[in-house]
C-alpha cells in the first residue's frame, strides 16, 4: 500500500548538512555526493557535491555508463577547499523508455583516492495523456466523440475496444495539434452492451486508458437527491431521512416517494437476511418530504455483530401525472460509539530527548466538533498521563517527554470521559470514543536527532511554508565546534530544484548542543502535487543524522480558464453567447451536456486533482535489480537482540529508522564515505511507517487500533448557492423539436487578448447544460474551468401525451399538459391546430381557455380520430393571453415575448389489415431499336379501401437499387449472427464495384464504410471464445459455433480488410477454429446448428457445406498454397467424382457451389466440366437461362402473379453467374453472353429495396451482380431514354446518362388498378422496377403453421378497468417438411399499449427461443425451428395511452428462409407464415372513461 501511496508523491526534500571546520578534529577527507535515483531525459538535472575536512586539492569526475559506452555529467572539477555545490546537466533521449544505468564517481588527490558507483534509474521524460469523452454514458446506435489531450506533441495507435476485449475501432499515428486531437466513431445499431474502453499507446509503450458505458437508457426527466446522516451510534433510535426530486431545469416534482430502509448488506455467505421498512408519502411544494423513521425494532446493539452495520437507503419518487419513476439512494454507517477523535498530528517515529507532539480533535458521529470535552491520553513506555478539554473546534493538543523512553516503542491511546471496560467485541457495555497510535524510534549510535516540525494541511501555491528544525547533538567534541552549517536542498516530480543554508552558532561549551531554527522553502508550481523535505548532520566522528516530512502542495495549475454563459438562463431555442478566457493564443477544447446525462451516470469532472492522479503524473520508487546483496552492507548490523540500559528487547523487522531509509524514501542516492546504513535488512519487503502519519484520518474511527495510512485529501470547492436569475425575453414563440444530449463539443482558438467568444443556439430541451473548458497553451500549460451552468427554461411549456401509432378507425385521448412556473397566475390558451388528416373532440368540460394558476399545472384532452393514412402531424400552441379580467386575486401580468409555446408530435397512422408488397423488375437493354415491356397492376376484390399504391422506379446501373438502400435490403429482422451480415457483406460489394467503375463519391463511401464499422461491431456479439461464430452467439458458454456462419464471417471479415480496420485475430481465430473442423479426407464436419436447411441443397450435407466452406477460404487466402484449401479442393473433387458416377438426382445447388470453388482455384477444367452438367439442368424461357430446385411448389390457381423464387434458388444461379465470371484472365464473351440471361432472370427476384427474399441470397446474388456490373461496364455517349405510359393519359419520361446513373428516378403510378407500358430507347441497359403494395383484412386460411393467440384475462371483470394482459402464444410446424428453419414470431402491439419488456426478454430462458427483441411497437420472438409440437410463450402488455375502437393487431408467424413454401399466396404478405391476430372485445369495459 505503502509503494503506491509513494508513486502518487512528487518528491521535495531538503538536505540538511553539519559542516566542521577542518580544524575541529582529525580524520580523512570526507565525501558526500547526492544525486536522484531516477533521472529524466531532456531535463536539467542536478548533482551535488559535499566535500569537506579537505587536507589536499582533488578533481572531481562524475560518469554515466551503460552498454552505449561513458557519458561525462560535467567537466572535471578542481576542488582545494570544503564545498557543497550543485552542478546541473542534461542527459539525451534514450532510445527505449528507460534503463538501468550506473553512476561512476571518481575524487582523486595526491594521497588519497576515492571511487564509488551506484545504479540509477534513467527514464525518457513521459507525456501526460488523458482522454475526455463527451459523455459518459452512450445508447447503441450514437456517435462516440473523444478528444485526445496530449501534453506532448505525437501519439501513436489509438485502440477501442469492447467488453469481450474484442478490437472495433483503430486510428494510427495519431499527431495532435497543440496538444489536442478530437475523433469520432459509431457505435453499431445493437452493440456489445457494457463499459468500453479507449485505449492510447503512446512512444514508450506505455498505454492510457478511459472507459465508458454503452446501454440503453431513457434520459430522466428529474433526479432525486436522499438527504441522510453518514453515520449513526447503535444507541440512535431515529433516522431522518429527506428525499427531494427536482427536474433538470431545476423546478420540484410532484408527486409521491417510497422510501425504503433496508438494515444489512450481508455477504452471499451469510444467512442472515436484511430487514427493511418502508414510508409512503407524497411530495411537498418544495418537492421534498422529511420522514422520520424509528429503527428500535432492529435491535443495533444486539445486533451489531451479526449483521454488516450498514442501513441502505432508497426514495422512488413517482411523478403526478405520466407515472414516471426514477430513484435515489444513500448509505448510513452504524458505529460502536457516540463520538471519535481524528489524530491531525502524531509522527510514525519518535527520537528520544525531543518531545513528541500530539494533537486530536473529538468529533460526534456526523463529524462535528465537540468543545469542552474532557480527553485524557496515556502514553506505555514513557509513563506519561494526561489530561485537557478540547477548545471550541474539538483540538486537543499534548507533548510527550521522551527522554525517559529506554524502548524502541512508544504506544498511545487517547480516549473520550474513561477507558472502555469492554476489551472483547462482543461486548454490548457502551463505549467511549477511544484511539491508539503506535510511533517507533530513530536510531543513533550517539542519540543525535534532527526533527523537522510542521502543521499538516495542503501548502499554497506561490507562497512559502515555514518548517521548524530542532536538533539535539551528543558527543565529546561537539563543543569545540564554534558552529554548524546546515545545508538544504529542494525536490519535486524528481528532480533538485534548490539549494541553501542556515547557520547555527555554538556557545562555547556548550553540551549537548540543541536547539531550533526555522526554515522558508517557497511553494513553486513544479513542487505539486506533492513535497517532502530530508534533513542529515555529520558529526565528527562520521555519524550521519536525519529526519524527513512531507507536505501536500495544493493542486493548482499556472493556466487560469474562465467559461461563462450570458445570458445564463436563456428560452429554448434562443440565442445565447458562450465566453472562454483563457492564455492568448491557447486552443481550448469546450463542451456542454445535458444534466439529465450526469444524473443517469455521474462523471467525475476534469479538475486540478484529476489530472495530477493520471497514471502520467505519477513518481515510482526505483530499486534497482542489482539491490541485493544491499550496496551499503559494509558495517551494517544484523537485526538481533539488542541490549538498552538494562532492557534486553528484539527490534521488529524494519521498524526503526536510520539514514539510508530516509535517503532513499526521499528519492536520492548517495555516494559516499560516511556510514549510512546501520541495519542489514530490506526494508521495502516489509510495511513502511508513513512520514504522513503527521496529517489526519490515521486511525479508524472505532479506536480499535488497527493502523490506516494517511491520505490527505483536497477538498473540492464549496459551490456558490444557487439563485434562478430573472427570465430573459427572446423570441415570442418557441417551436421545440431538437434535443441532443451533448449540445456543443468544439475546438476554439483564443485570440491574442485571451478571450474567445461564441454565438450558438440553445437546445429545445428544458433542462441545465453543465459545461466546461479544457485550454492548452505553449507558455501556461494545460488549464481548465470550473463547471459554468446555462438554465434552459421558459415560464410555461407545454407537453404531449400520444400513442406511437394507431390504426385506421381507432380513437385515442390526446392530452395536452401545460405548466406555469411564474409566481402569478396566467390566463391561458390551449389550441390544437385542425387537420384534415383528423377530427378532434374535447374530452369532458375542458374549455380552450382558462386560469392557470402560479405554479400550477392543467391538463387539455382530446378526442382524436385519424382520417389519413402515413405521418400525421399534430400541433398544440399554449399562449399567454392579456385579459383585463381577473385571473385567480389579480389582473395577470403577461411577458411581451416568451408567451407562446408550441410542440409538434408526429402519429403514425396505418392501414387496417395485411401488408402486400409486390415488385416487378426487369433489365432492359437497348441497341437503337426501341424495346417495350408491359405492366398489369391487378388488386384483389378485397383490398383495404385507399391503401393501394404504387410507384415506378429508373436506374442506370445494375446496382442502384441496392447502393441506395444498403441498409435496408430485406424487411426482415436482422437480430442473429447470419442476418446482421447482409448488413455488412454488400457493401463490400457495394465499394469494390464502384471502384473499378470509378463511381465512388465521397458520400457513398462515407455511408458504406460506416454500414461495414457497424456491422463488424455487431457480428463480434456472435463470436464465441474459441473463435467460432453462431447465430446467437456464445450464451454462458453455451452452444456450439457454426461451421457455415464461421466460414462466411472469415470470408466477410477478410474482404473488408481493404476498407475497414478488422483486428487480424478475428480472422486468425476463424481460420483456426474451421481448420479444426476439417475431417482427413478434407470434407468439413457440421458443427452447431444450420437454421437455414435449405442450405442443404440436395445433396448430402457435408459436401455442400464443405464447398461453401472451401469458397471461403479461397477468397480469404492466397491461391491454393495452404494445406487446408488444399485438402478442401481434394474434398471436391472426389465429391465431383460421386456424383459423376451416382448419374440420379439433380443437385444444382451443390454443383454451383463445388463449379465457383474450382474457378477460384483456377482448375478451369473442373468448372468447365460441372458448368457443363449444369447447362443439362438450365431453364431457357423469356430469353433468359435460369435453374429450379426440384419439387418446386406450383403457382396456386388464386394468386394473381408469379412469385420470387426462393431464397436457395436465387443462391443456386448467382452461384453460376459467380462461377462463368471468375476465369483466369477475364470471362469470355461466352461466359458474358451465358451470364446475362441468367442475370436478366435474377433481377426479377429482387425486391423493391434491391435486396431479395432473405439473407444469403441477397448476400451471394449481389456479389454476382457486382461482378457482372464491373465485367460488362462502359460509359457510353448514347444514353437511353426510358418512359412510362398508362393505358390513360399518365405519361413520364426519364432520361439516363453517366451524370445519374446511381440516381434512383421515381414516380407514383396513379392508376390502381391499370395496365402500363414501359418503353426503353437509345443504347445501353437500364434497371426498371415497379412496386405495389397494399392492404388486405383478415382471413382464414390454410398456412404452413398452426397459431393459436389469446388474451389473459379474456374477459375484464375489474369495473375500474384493466392495464395489462397477457399475450399467449401457441406455435406449430404444418409443413410438408419435419421442422422448420429459423422462426420469427412477431406481436404487433395494439394501439396504445406497450410490452413490459423483462417479461420479454424472461422468454429467452426457454429452449427454442434463442433471442427476443422488443421495440415501442413489436415483440419479435427468434425461434430456432418449429416442429409438429405445439410450443407456448407468453409475456405482458401494459396500457401507456388509452386509446377506442381499437382495431385487431396482427401477429405474424413466419420461417426465416423459406419464403417459397405456402400454401395460399394470395392470404399471405410473406409466403409460408401464418397470421393470428388479438383485440379485446371488452375493451370498453377495460376502458371506462
Amino acid at each position: 500500500m505503502w509503494k503506491n501511496r509513494e508513486a502518487h508523491l512528487c518528491l521535495f526534500s531538503v538536505l540538511l548538512a553539519l559542516l566542521p571546520s577542518a580544524s575541529s578534529f582529525n580524520g580523512n577527507s570526507k565525501y558526500m555526493v547526492l544525486v536522484p535515483s531516477q533521472l529524466y531525459t531532456d531535463t536539467p538535472e542536478k548533482i551535488c557535491l559535499h566535500l569537506y575536512h579537505l587536507n589536499e586539492t582533488v578533481t572531481v569526475t562524475a560518469s554515466l555508463i551503460s552498454q552505449r559506452g561513458t557519458r561525462k555529467l560535467f567537466d572535471e572539477l578542481v576542488v582545494d577547499k570544503d564545498l557543497f555545490h550543485c552542478l546541473s546537466f542534461t542527459i539525451p533521449r534514450l532510445p527505449s523508455s528507460e534503463e538501468e544505468e550506473s553512476l561512476d564517481i571518481n575524487i582523486e588527490g595526491a594521497k588519497h583516492k576515492f571511487s564509488k558507483r551506484r545504479v540509477v534509474l534513467v527514464k525518457n521524460k513521459e507525456s501526460v495523456v488523458f482522454v475526455q469523452t463527451d459523455k459518459p454514458v452512450y445508447k447503441p446506435g450514437q456517435s462516440v466523440k473523444f478528444r485526445i489531450v496530449s501534453m506532448d506533441k505525437n501519439l501513436h495507435p489509438l485502440n477501442e475496444l469492447d467488453p469481450k476485449i474484442n478490437r472495433i475501432m483503430q486510428w494510427q499515428d495519431i499527431k495532435t495539434e497543440n496538444g489536442l486531437k478530437q475523433l469520432s466513431f459509431s457505435l453499431s445499431a445493437e452493440p456489445i452492451q457494457g463499459p468500453y474502453k479507449i485505449v492510447i499507446l503512446k512512444q514508450s509503450g506505455v498505454k492510457e486508458e478511459h472507459s465508458f458505458t454503452v446501454m440503453e437508457f431513457v434520459l430522466p426527466r428529474f433526479g432525486v437527491d436522499v438527504k441522510v446522516p453518514n453515520a449513526i451510534s447503535v444507541y440512535d433510535e431515529i433516522i431522518s431521512v429527506t428525499a427531494c426530486a427536482t427536474y433538470t431545469y431545476g423546478k420540484p416534482v410532484p408527486g409521491r416517494v417510497k422510501i425504503s430502509l433496508c438494515h444489512g448488506n450481508p455477504s452471499f455467505r451469510s444467512q442472515t437476511k436484511s430487514a427493511c421498512k418502508e414510508e409512503d408519502s407524497e411530495l411537498d411544494n418544495n418537492g421534498c418530504s422529511t420522514q422520520e423513521v424509528n429503527i428500535t425494532e432492529f435491535r443495533l446493539k444486539e445486533n451489531y455483530l451479526k449483521v454488516r452495520q450498514a442501513f441502505h437507503v432508497n426514495a422512488t419518487v413517482t411523478e403526478e401525472g405520466t407515472g414516471s419513476e426514477f430513484s435515489g439512494s444513500g448509505r448510513i454507517e452504524v458505529k460502536r460509539t457516540r463520538n471519535k477523535f481524528l489524530f491531525l498530528k502524531a509522527d510514525s517515529h519518535f527520537r528520544h530527548g525531543i518531545p513528541f507532539f500530539v494533537k486530536v480533535r473529538l468529533v460526534n458521529i456526523k463529524g462535528d466538533p465537540i468543545p469542552n470535552q474532557q480527553v485524557f491520553i496515556k502514553a506505555q513506555g514513557a509513563g506519561f498521563t494526561n489530561a485537557t478539554t478540547t477548545d471550541q473546534h474539538g483540538l486537543a493538543k499534548f507533548s510527550i517527554d521522551t527522554s525517559g523512553i529506554s524502548r524502541y516503542i512508544l504506544n498511545i491511546k487517547v480516549y473520550h470521559k474513561e477507558e472502555n471496560s469492554c476489551i472483547h467485541s462482543s461486548c454490548t457495555a457502551e463505549r467511549h470514543a477511544e484511539a491508539h497510535h503506535t510511533a517507533y524510534a530513530v536510531y543513533s549510535l550517539s542519540k543525535s536527532y534532527i526533527y523537522l516540525d510542521t502543521e499538516a494541511g495542503v501548502l499554497p501555491c506561490n507562497q512559502s511554508h515555514t518548517v521548524q528544525a530542532h536538533f539535539i547533538l551528543k558527543g565529546q567534541v561537539l563543543g569545540v565546534l564554534p558552529q554548524i552549517v546546515f545545508h538544504y536542498l529542494v525536490m519535486a516530480q524528481g528532480s533538485i530544484l534548490q539549494t541553501g543554508n542556515h547557520t547555527h552558532q555554538v556557545e562555547p561549551g556548550e553540551s549537548p548542543v540543541q536547539g531550533n531554527f526555522a526554515l522558508e522553502i517557497p511553494v513553486e508550481f513544479s513542487m505539486v502535487p506533492m513535497a517532502k523535505m530530508l534533513i542529515y548532520t555529520i558529526l565528527p566522528d562520521g555519524e550521519v543524522i536525519a529526519d524527513s516530512v512531507k507536505f501536500q502542495v495544493e493542486k493548482c495549475l499556472r493556466h487560469e480558464v474562465h467559461l461563462s454563459f450570458s445570458p445564463s438562463q436563456s428560452l429554448p431555442a434562443s440565442q445565447t453567447h458562450m465566453r472562454v478566457t483563457a492564455s492568448p493564443q491557447s486552443l481550448c477544447g469546450l463542451r456542454a451536456v445535458d444534466q439529465s446525462v450526469l444524473l443517469l451516470k455521474p462523471e467525475a469532472e476534469l479538475s486540478p486533482s484529476l489530472i495530477y492522479d493520471l497514471p502520467g503524473m505519477q513518481e515510482s520508487k526505483f530499486i534497482p535489480r542489482s539491490h541485493y546483496p544491499f550496496e551499503d552492507e559494509d558495517g551494517c548490523v544484523i537485526y538481533r537482540p539488542r541490549v538498552i540500559g538494562k532492557l534486553t528487547y528484539s527490534v521488529p523487522y524494519g521498524r526503526e529508522k536510520d539514514v539510508f531509509r530516509y535517503m532513499r524514501d526521499t528519492g536520492l542516492t548517495a555516494l559516499t564515505n560516511l556510514k549510512l546504513r546501520t541495519f542489514c535488512f530490506d526494508y521495502d519487503m516489509v510495511p513502511l511507517a508513513v512520514p504522513a502519519a503527521r496529517s489526519s484520518d490515521l486511525f479508524n474511527s472505532d479506536g480499535y487500533g488497527s493502523w490506516r495510512s494517511a491520505r490527505v485529501k483536497s477538498l473540492p470547492p464549496k459551490k456558490a448557492p444557487h439563485k434562478d436569475p430573472p427570465p430573459k425575453d427572446p423570441v415570442i414563440e418557441t417551436i421545440r423539436n431538437y434535443f441532443p444530449e451533448t449540445w456543443v463539443w468544439d475546438l476554439v482558438t483564443v485570440n491574442s487578448s485571451g478571450a474567445a467568444e461564441l454565438e450558438m443556439t440553445v437546445p429545445d430541451t428544458i433542462t441545465e447544460w453543465k459545461a466546461g473548458a479544457l485550454c492548452l497553451s505553449n507558455d501556461t500549460g494545460l488549464g481548465l474551468s470550473s463547471v459554468a451552468t446555462l438554465q434552459a427554461f421558459q415560464p410555461f411549456f407545454v407537453e404531449l401525451t400520444m400513442p406511437y401509432s394507431v390504426i385506421r378507425g381507432e380513437a385515442f385521448t390526446l392530452k395536452a399538459t401545460v405548466m406555469n412556473y411564474l409566481p402569478t397566475s396566467l390566463p391561458m390558451a390551449v389550441q390544437l391546430e385542425a387537420s384534415p388528416d383528423f377530427t378532434a373532440v374535447p374530452v369532458g368540460n375542458d374549455q380552450d381557455s382558462y386560469c392557470l394558476g402560479a405554479n400550477g399545472r392543467h391538463t387539455s384532452s382530446w378526442l382524436v380520430t385519424p382520417k389519413s393514412l402515413g405521418n400525421v402531424n399534430f400541433s398544440v400552441s399554449a399562449e399567454a393571453q392579456q385579459s383585463p379580467e381577473p385571473c385567480g386575486s389579480e389582473v395577470a401580468t403577461v411577458p411581451e415575448t416568451g408567451r407562446k409555446d408550441t410542440v409538434v408530435k408526429v402519429l403514425i397512422v396505418e392501414p387496417e389489415g395485411i401488408k402486400r408488397e409486390h415488385t416487378f423488375s426487369s433489365l432492359l437493354c437497348a441497341s437503337d431499336a426501341e424495346l417495350s415491356e408491359t405492366l398489369s397492376l391487378l388488386l384483389p376484390p378485397t383490398v383495404v379501401k385507399d391503401s393501394a399504391r404504387a410507384h415506378f422506379s429508373v436506374m442506370g446501373d445494375i446496382l442502384s437499387s441496392a447502393i441506395k438502400n444498403t441498409q435496408n435490403l430485406i424487411q426482415m429482422p436482422y437480430g442473429c449472427g447470419e442476418q446482421n451480415m447482409v448488413l455488412f457483406a454488400p457493401s463490400i460489394y457495394v465499394l469494390k464495384y464502384l471502384n473499378e467503375t470509378q463511381q465512388l463519391t465521397e458520400k457513398i463511401k462515407s455511408k458504406a464504410l460506416g454500414y461495414l464499422r457497424a456491422g463488424y461491431q455487431r457480428e463480434l456479439n456472435y463470436k464465441h471464445k474459441d473463435g467460432s461464430y453462431s447465430a446467437f452467439g456464445d450464451h454462458d458458454g453455451k452452444g456450439q459455433g457454426n461451421t457455415w456462419l464461421t466460414a462466411f464471417v472469415l470470408k466477410s471479415f477478410s474482404q473488408a480488410q481493404a476498407f475497414i480496420f478488422i483486428d487480424e485475430s478475428h480472422i486468425t481465430d476463424a481460420f483456426t477454429w474451421l481448420s479444426h473442423q476439417q475431417k482427413d479426407s478434407g470434407c468439413f464436419r457440421s458443427s452447431g446448428s444450420l437454421f437455414n436447411n435449405a442450405m442443404k441443397g440436395g445433396v448430402d450435407d457435408e459436401i455442400t457445406l464443405s464447398a461453401y466452406i472451401t469458397v471461403a477460404l479461397l477468397e480469404s487466402l492466397p491461391p491454393d498454397t495452404h494445406p487446408v484449401v488444399s485438402k478442401a479442393l481434394s474434398c471436391l473433387e472426389s465429391s465431383w467424382e460421386n456424383i459423376e458416377q451416382g448419374g440420379n438426382g439433380s443437385f444444382v445447388y451443390t454443383k454451383a457451389l463445388m463449379a465457383y470453388a474450382f474457378a477460384l482455384a483456377g482448375n478451369q477444367e473442373k468448372r468447365n466440366e460441372i458448368l457443363k452438367s449444369l447447362d443439362k439442368e438450365a431453364i431457357k424461357e423469356d430469353n433468359s437461362i435460369h435453374w429450379e430446385r426440384p419439387q418446386k411448389p406450383m403457382k396456386s390457381a388464386r394468386s394473381l402473379y408469379k412469385p420470387q423464387a426462393s431464397s436457395a434458388e436465387v443462391e443456386m444461379n448467382a452461384y453460376v453467374i459467380l462461377a462463368r465470371l471468375t476465369a483466369q484472365s477475364a470471362p469470355s464473351p461466352k461466359d458474358l453472353a451465358l451470364s446475362m440471361g441468367t442475370i436478366k432472370w435474377l433481377t426479377k427476384q429482387q425486391n423493391s429495396r434491391g435486396g431479395f427474399s432473405s439473407t444469403q441470397d441477397t448476400v451471394v446474388a449481389l456479389d454476382a451482380l457486382s461482378k457482372y456490373g464491373a465485367a460488362t461496364f462502359s460509359k457510353s455517349q448514347k444514353t437511353p431514354s426510358v418512359t412510362v405510359q398508362s393505358s390513360g393519359s399518365f405519361f413520364q419520361k426519364f432520361q439516363v446518362d453517366n451524370s445519374n446513373r446511381l440516381l434512383l428516378q421515381q414516380v407514383s403510378l396513379p392508376d390502381i388498378p391499370g395496365n402500363y407500358t414501359v418503353s426503353v430507347s437509345g443504347e445501353g441497359c437500364v434497371y426498371a422496377q415497379t412496386m405495389l403494395r397494399y392492404n388486405l383484412p383478415l382471413e382464414k386460411q390454410q398456412p404452413a403453421f398452426a397459431l393459436k393467440v389469446q388474451t389473459v384475462p379474456l374477459t375484464c371483470n375489474n369495473p375500474k378497468g384493466q392495464n395489462s394482459f397477457q399475450i399467449s402464444l401457441e406455435i406449430s410446424y404444418t409443413g410438408s417438411r419435419p421442422a422448420s428453419n429459423m422462426v420469427i414470431a412477431d406481436v404487433k402491439m395494439l394501439s396504445g399499449f406497450i410490452p413490459l419488456k423483462p417479461t420479454v426478454k424472461k422468454l429467452e430462458r426457454l429452449e427454442h427461443v434463442s433471442r427476443t427483441e422488443v421495440t415501442t411497437n413489436n415483440v419479435l420472438l427468434y425461434l430456432d425451428q418449429v416442429t409438429n409440437q405445439t410450443l407456448s410463450f407468453s409475456f405482458i402488455i401494459q396500457q401507456d395511452i388509452p386509446v377506442k375502437n381499437l382495431q385487431p393487431a396482427i401477429v405474424k408467424v413466419y420461417d426465416y428462409y423459406e419464403t417459397g413454401e405456402r400454401d395460399d399466396p394470395e392470404e399471405t404478405s410473406c409466403f409460408g407464415c401464418c397470421f393470428g391476430f388479438f383485440f379485446f372485445n371488452t375493451f370498453s369495459l377495460c376502458n371506462p372513461g
